[in-house]
């Protein structure tokens, strides 16, 4: 395989791809992409890499492309932005055949363009492991309209959206760490799918930053860590009580299969890309009677947006530190050593 013809097959697959989009002016086939912007542009980059994010023996290629996607495009939910463009630069290990190629770019144009985005162009090259690079850029009309980290105030509630669990529990299944019989054959293959296949928040983040969310974030590492990033952008101490926490089906019995207190193990395992946001206290009634009608605006199909669970505040006093009720011990997700 020749990088050229990699790269006009990818084209052909694509088809009219950001060709067709009203922003995107010029494309794959130009040295840049040309876009029509408006508003604000949040633009976020992730890399996978096998043997670091994922397992490649484990995954098929589309799945592996549609995993990069989604974990690019939940950065763009959890500041409340819509999805507009991504980019993605394919890094391709010896041996890679043309076909394996094409089902990445399949993965991450499918789940792209089921949440509203284009892929607008990209890069080819070869590397001793394959890694996929997906830029992904939102836009807002406003900045005001979007959430960052750092707005947690004392007296805020802490929520997430959808369950916990679910991802790290499908990787445990799919490593054999834990054992294939721990649950029933469809839950094995839908914890599975919530590990190959991550769902951004997309919806679920417009939701929150039009109800009035004062602070959010996705959970790529963990609940244990990224609530603490929370509190320490906002200055600020956040008591999350484990109880609490929805945990995806099947989670308690992996949890238990490893040794874990499933409630722990929902909170560090990490990659669920659920959202964790902080509301104004006197803003609760108004999330909850307005859930799913802001889901529906935002452009989620009725009944499908993910549920909303409250599962802590914010405390008066401390600065960056985070309080789990009901853990055993200190817990923390995922860090990568560099």
């Amino acid at each position: 395989m020749r990088e050229l013809e990699l790269i006009g097959r990818l084209r052909e697959a694509l088809g009219a791809g950001g060709a067709g989009h009203a922003r995107v002016l010029r494309w794959i086939g130009d040295d840049a992409a040309v876009v029509r912007g408006f508003g604000c542009a949040v633009t976020s980059i992730d890399t996978v890499i096998d043997g670091v994010h994922f397992h490649a023996d484990g995954l098929s290629g589309e799945e592996i492309g549609a995993r990069a996607m989604g974990c690019a495009l939940s950065d763009l939910a959890a500041m409340a932005a819509r999805p507009g463009e991504a980019y993605v630069a394919l890094a391709l290990a010896p041996g890679t055949t043309l076909e394996y190629a094409l089902a990445l770019i399949a993965g991450a144009r499918g789940l792209a363009e089921g949440c509203g985005a284009t892929i607008a162009g990209g890069d080819v090259s070869s590397s001793p492991v394959l890694a996929v690079t997906v830029t992904v850029v939102g836009w807002a009309r406003d900045p005001g309209e979007l959430v960052s980290r750092d707005g947690a105030r004392p007296g805020d509630l802490v929520a997430v959206t959808g369950t916990l669990g679910g991802a790290g529990a499908g990787l445990a299944l799919l490593e054999g760490r834990a054992p294939a019989g721990a649950v029933r054959a469809d839950t094995r293959l839908r914890l599975r799918e919530r590990h190959a296949r991550p769902t951004p928040r997309l919806a679920a983040g417009l939701a929150l930053g039009e109800l009035g969310a004062s602070a959010m974030i996705d959970l790529s590492d963990g609940l244990a860590t990224d609530a603490r990033h929370l509190a320490r952008a906002s200055g600020a101490t956040i008591e999350i009580d484990l109880e609490a926490l929805p945990l995806d089906e099947g989670v308690a019995e992996v949890a238990r299969a490893l040794g874990d207190d499933p409630a722990a193990f929902a909170a560090t395992a990490g990659e669920d890309f659920e959202l964790c946001a902080c509301v104004p206290a006197a803003a609760r009634p108004v999330v909850e009677a307005g859930w799913e009608a802001a889901l529906a605006r935002a452009g989620a199909p009725p009944g499908a947006g993910p549920p909303l669970t409250w599962i802590g505040h914010v405390a008066e006093g401390g600065a960056g530190e985070l309080v789990l009720r009901g853990a055993a011990g200190p817990l923390s997700g995922y860090e990568h050593a560099l």
